[in-house]
């Protein structure tokens, strides 16, 4: 077999890493030669295989693999932050995903990482003015992924959905930097009031699986919500809620609740 040279800038590392791992990948499995080249070693940046990756993932019959790729290019192009999201969200899977052993992964099989990407393009449609696109695109990503992020939604990097099904996530919820949630969380509303109505999410904060948090409501810093609690009034920083409805039963545990990713409340807590 010929040598396979990605085309990368020696500038970006985590493009470079992902290139590297990807020439590796198929020297071990010659058979996955096609996708991965395609998707990845095609590409002489990540923003540019990831906006191949959106186009090929939301196309339907009432919007094309190109018109896709042209808007998702241009959203890159436009917006250096979602390039830095995608890398940022990239590490936070490789770091807290026990089931992530590269950080082609996330990029290739992982519909959370991919769900979110998508989702920070539509918000980009959004912030442009650009409303009746992100609504195609929010609804595109939840028939694809099975996630549902309204592209007003404001998100932070170094998310990580794990397993990401079912996930809602309303109109002005704001979600910080760091966190980490599992499948079937939900930041929702209470009712059909209009305006601010969604949770606003601190750094670091850990949100275990099936968990509601609704209402204008603020989860504190570095804070950990138990699996299938519902959340219905503000949590402290560095705080453990627990229950239906929830209460505080605890202190974090950890300085970095959404890294250790620990979800066991103990007595110790």
């Amino acid at each position: 077999m010929p040598e396979i040279k990605p085309r990368v800038s020696t500038v970006d590392p985590v493009w470079q890493r992902i290139c590297d791992e990807a020439v590796d990948a198929i020297r071990a499995e010659p058979l996955m030669g096609g996708l991965i080249h395609s998707g990845l070693l095609h590409h002489a940046t990540m923003e540019r295989a990831l906006a191949y990756r959106f186009s090929l993932k939301l196309a339907s019959g009432e919007m094309s693999e190109q018109i896709l790729r042209e808007i998702a290019d241009e959203a890159y192009a436009s917006d250096p932050d979602l390039g830095q999201a995608a890398r940022a969200d990239v590490m936070a899977v490789f770091e807290r995903d026990p089931a992530c052993h590269r950080f082609l992964q996330p990029v290739l099989f992982f519909k959370g990482y991919q769900a979110v990407q998508a989702y920070r393009v539509g918000h980009w449609l959004w912030q442009t003015g650009r409303r009746d696109l992100a609504y195609f695109v929010q609804m595109r990503v939840s028939e694809v992924y099975g996630v549902d992020i309204h592209p007003a939604a404001r998100v932070g990097r170094g998310l990580m959905i794990d397993h990401a099904h079912s996930i809602v996530i309303g109109e002005t919820a704001v979600v910080g930097d760091n966190v980490s949630m599992l499948h079937s969380v939900t930041l929702g509303g209470t009712g059909k009031e209009d305006g601010d109505r969604h949770p606003k999410i601190g750094n670091g904060v850990l949100i275990g699986a099936g968990a509601k948090v609704l209402g204008n409501i603020t989860i504190g810093h570095c804070s950990r919500i138990a699996a299938g609690s519902v959340v219905l009034q503000d949590v402290p920083p560095c705080k453990t809620v627990a229950g239906v409805p929830a209460r505080v039963v605890g202190e974090a545990g950890c300085a970095q609740p959404s890294v250790s990713m620990d979800q066991v409340i103990s007595s110790a807590v």
